[in-house]
């Protein structure tokens, strides 16, 4: 052998175009895929939609009988291992695999499994803040001069109802040849401030409530100690500090209590309750229902696309000559990737979801506080998969329960040791800590020690810190701000 000259062997994993698509389209949401679908249905001849075919009138001439479905074995049991060879019920489910899916739109006709919600909400268009606030504003005896001023300031407000503009702003938006002044378009405001809801058209959060509170009686006797809160101690306010408050403003603690319910009672963004965003609705991906004291899962096919190869086109291939041939074929060939593609996803979804309902199948039973920890590997073990498809596969899927509807990663999360050798999920502690801290004395609020404290009795070995740092995710205000006075 030559000096210099060696030989070395290594191993180098190389992805397919296949598998990188395969790959690509499990990391997708429902409408992403969808998307997705769409734009390469434009680009490919050779693919369609089962609905794009039905519409045509001539379903049985133009689309391939065989076209994408949800894999067969749709149903499992999370009780006994099973590993759900039973075929699929999709009648039971409320939909048919045999029926062309309507894949236009991702919360389309849901089959929940038992659930009665069959018909889509279809609600009126609501009123904006704007038009509610104008609709009041033709109503009023206000000059014309304004009302021109007022419909300016409405229409700069926020979707909390705040004004989003300095008066400055806002006054050289008004028409020159009025030669409005700042004070003026403020006097205006302070009118547009008593419009319905209260509070609208302010500058801050002091302005605000300073408004909602003048509109009560006088004679209410924690009306003048709320205004005065209001003014100066709103810091104080936010902290819930009684004692403080009461001291600072050299009133009881029964009455600096009553003035704060006074105060908790005004709406801080009176603008929100006409906010006019759409509600957002999750379409699960799978569904777990318990059938003859198993759970069981399943596909939601309304939410799997029906793909298939367009049969006019594939019968034109034959007839083809030179390069149209030979990118017909080539386009064949990827639509018969894709929908493979498709099925891999569908059969990896259904494995991953069967897999984690059989571990969490006591949280489905017994709720929250049941919920066992799990890990990715674990997962990754037991279907044969690597630990990053199941992040992939997890990400962004969900699955309708009887408890809710959950993105399949909230079933994860890490465990505490138990007295009893065991582990508890973070989860269910964080359910035992909101239950600890609803059941506690308002005047006497638990302490991070105190509920870390609790949660050993229980057999949780979990420190004050941990507690604390649940606390904080959840949400939850310390002790000494959720205090009330007695």
């Amino acid at each position: 052998m030559k000096p210099g000259l060696q030989f070395r062997l290594n191993q180098q994993l190389t992805l397919t175009p296949q598998l990188q698509q395969a790959i690509r389209l499990l990391q997708l949401s429902q409408l992403e895929l969808e998307a997705e679908l769409r734009q390469i249905a434009e680009s490919n001849p050779l693919l369609e939609f089962s609905e794009d075919a039905a519409n045509e009138g001539d379903g049985e001439s133009d689309g391939e009988a065989a076209s994408f479905d949800a894999p067969a074995e749709a149903a499992t049991s999370a009780n006994d291992g099973d590993s759900g060879d039973e075929p699929a019920d999709w009648s039971e489910s409320g939909g048919s695999a045999e029926e062309p899916i309507d894949f236009s739109s991702a919360g389309g006709s849901r089959s929940s499994g038992g659930d009665e919600d069959h018909f889509e909400p279809q609600n009126a268009a609501p009123e904006t803040l704007q038009e509610h606030l104008l609709w009041q504003l033709n109503l009023t005896h206000l000059s014309l001069r304004e009302r021109t001023i007022a419909a300016i300031i409405i229409d700069a407000l926020n979707a909390d109802g705040y004004l989003g503009e300095t008066l400055e702003s806002v006054t050289a938006a008004v028409p020159a040849d009025l030669k409005a002044t700042v004070e003026e378009v403020d006097a205006v405001r302070r009118q547009v401030q008593r419009f319905d809801p209260t509070g609208v058209a302010s500058l801050d959060l002091r302005d605000c409530l300073r408004v909602q509170l003048e509109q009560f009686d006088p004679e209410l006797p924690q009306r003048e100690l709320a205004l005065r809160i209001v003014d100066s101690e709103l810091e104080l306010l936010a902290r819930n500090d009684i004692v403080r408050l009461s001291r600072r403003l050299r009133a009881s603690e029964e009455e600096t209590h009553a003035a704060t319910v006074l105060i908790r009672s005004l709406d801080p963004r009176p603008g929100a309750a006409l906010d006019v965003t759409p509600v957002e609705y999750v379409a699960p991906d799978v569904y777990a229902r318990k059938d003859g004291g198993r759970w069981r899962v399943s596909l939601n096919p309304d939410c799997q696309p029906r793909l298939g190869l367009n049969q006019h086109y594939c019968n034109l291939i034959a007839q083809a000559r030179g390069e149209d041939a030979s990118w017909m074929r080539g386009q064949l060939q990827e639509a018969r990737w894709l929908i493979k593609s498709l099925e891999s996803r569908a059969e990896t979804l259904l494995k991953v979801a069967e897999a984690i309902v059989r571990r969490q199948s006591a949280f489905l039973d017994y709720g929250p506080e049941a919920m066992h920890p799990l890990v990715l590997r674990e997962v990754a073990e037991e279907v044969g998969m690597h630990e990053s498809t199941i992040s992939r596969v997890t990400t962004r899927k969900y699955i309708h329960t009887p408890r809710g509807t959950f993105e399949l990663k909230h079933f994860f999360s890490s465990g505490v040791s138990t007295e009893d050798g065991g582990s508890a999920s973070a989860t269910a502690i964080q359910a035992m800590l909101r239950k600890l801290i609803d059941a506690e004395d308002p005047r006497k609020p638990l302490s991070d020690q105190a509920i870390a404290e609790e949660l050993h009795r229980k057999g949780i070995q979990v420190a004050r810190r941990t507690v604390a740092k649940y606390r904080e995710a959840m949400r939850i205000p310390s002790s000494s701000e959720r205090q009330r006075a007695g």
